[in-house]
């Protein structure tokens, strides 16, 4: 197990446990009593901890190395998984998967980023930046979906898109900008979860929708605490004062009304349990998909856009002369 900062308390107590339980398989000494006392001692903590964490607490979970990526999710989820590949403009982003399956027995067209699970996958995946011809890859699968009417499943978690010099003479603003646009007017439902990081246009590339969730352990914001800090402050020390003022947990976000809801994770975060996470998500979409499914595209265009057009607060002055 990986231990964050904050989760140190844990740790020895997780070492305990282990020293109690190698001593029980000898079978010298009967230390049942005590194995149970530190069970109870782990749950108590493990709750005092996760009650009460702060905005930069809930950003290291996101980023947690065991946390599960997008093809555990949609490799668990769903049935006959088709990757498909290519924008076919340039090549094929891989820092973006997404292909046809089928969860519930509803086909759907399921499009994520992936991080990778170790340095190697994570380099290959350029640790879920996308460049411009990820997104365009997803906007192809969304007007495949469209065409066939398979709803889209979308799940985020990116720390931003692709910042270097050839995604940006590849026009990766006008590719984000396109899926805004054209999502915004997708015949078919459209579901967006956010399962780790929501940073920036690079979640927002594949994150307009009809419904729009977050994982309890996630964050959404226009900018990553340490990027903001180094904008603010000229240092990555301030890393924990811009989390709290971005205001960006999941619970900041539908306090906002930017998202419909939150979606609870088991104690100490997704990657304790992937597969009751697995289950929660899978059974969360189903549901979903069930509701949306009944509506027209007419409808669905309609509701999709009166939802974005009523967010925010501005206050309108008359000005005289």
């Amino acid at each position: 197990m990986v231990f964050l900062e904050f989760e140190r308390p844990l740790e020895k107590l997780y070492e305990q446990l282990e020293k109690f339980k190698q001593i029980e398989a000898e079978g010298d000494i009967d230390v049942s009593d005590k194995i149970k006392e530190l069970d109870n001692k782990i749950k108590s903590t493990q709750k005092e901890i996760y009650s009460n964490l702060t905005g930069w607490q809930k950003v290291q979970l996101s980023r947690h190395p065991e946390r599960p990526y997008s093809l555990h999710y949609i490799e668990q989820m769903s049935k006959k998984f088709v990757e498909l590949h290519g924008d076919r403009y340039f090549g094929d982003d891989k820092a973006i998967v997404g292909g046809v399956a089928s969860i519930g027995g509803q086909s759907v067209v399921i499009i994520g980023h992936q991080k990778g699970v170790n340095t190697k996958m994570r380099q290959y995946r350029n640790f879920g930046m996308a460049n411009p011809e990820g997104y365009r890859k997803a906007l192809r699968l969304m007007k495949l979906a469209e065409r066939f009417s398979y709803p889209v499943v979308c799940l985020i978690d990116t720390p931003g898109a692709y910042p270097g010099l050839e995604a940006e003479e590849r026009g990766q603003a006008e590719a984000i900008a396109r899926n805004l646009f054209e999502m915004a007017q997708l015949h078919v439902p459209i579901l967006c979860y956010i399962i780790g990081e929501g940073a920036s246009g690079g979640a927002l590339g594949i994150g307009l929708g009809d419904r729009v969730y977050m994982l309890e352990n996630t964050w959404y914001s226009v900018i990553s605490p340490e990027s903001c800090s180094s904008i603010l402050w000229h240092s990555w020390e301030y890393k924990e004062e811009a989390a709290e003022s971005l205001k960006l947990t999941a619970e900041d976000m539908l306090g906002f009304g930017l998202i419909d809801d939150i979606i609870k994770e088991p104690l100490g975060g997704a990657h304790t349990d992937p597969e009751k996470m697995t289950k929660t998500l899978k059974s969360h979409i189903k549901k979903e998909l069930i509701e949306l499914m009944k509506l027209s595209p007419e409808k669905l265009i309609d509701q999709r856009l009166k939802k974005y057009a009523k967010m925010g607060n501005f206050i309108q002055e008359k000005v005289e002369g």
